[in-house]
């Protein structure tokens, strides 16, 4: 699958654009808070933060663990465009 078809079905669901927008707003997340955020269980956040991270959107550091999400260090120059809109 081509990247940009990969980034626009990764963001085409509300519960992941939520993500991003958690993301853009604290940086740095666990899936905990994540799921709680969401209101959906940490299992179902998982999943949804694995299509992101799949399409090279969200990065993570492992602490202990924990493990934290935030958005890639490396956008691609369309991913930047758009987190910009969202």
């Amino acid at each position: 699958m081509v990247l940009n078809e990969r980034v626009f079905k990764a963001l085409a669901n509300r519960r992941r654009l939520a993500i991003v927008r958690l993301l853009k707003q604290r940086l740095r997340v666990s899936v905990g808070d994540i799921a709680s955020h969401l209101k959906v269980s940490m299992p179902t956040a998982s999943k949804h933060i694995a299509i992101l991270a799949a399409a090279d959107i969200v990065e993570y550091e492992r602490q202990s663990l924990t493990v934290f999400y935030s958005l890639t260090d490396n956008p691609t120059i369309m991913l930047r465009d758009i987190l910009k809109h969202i």
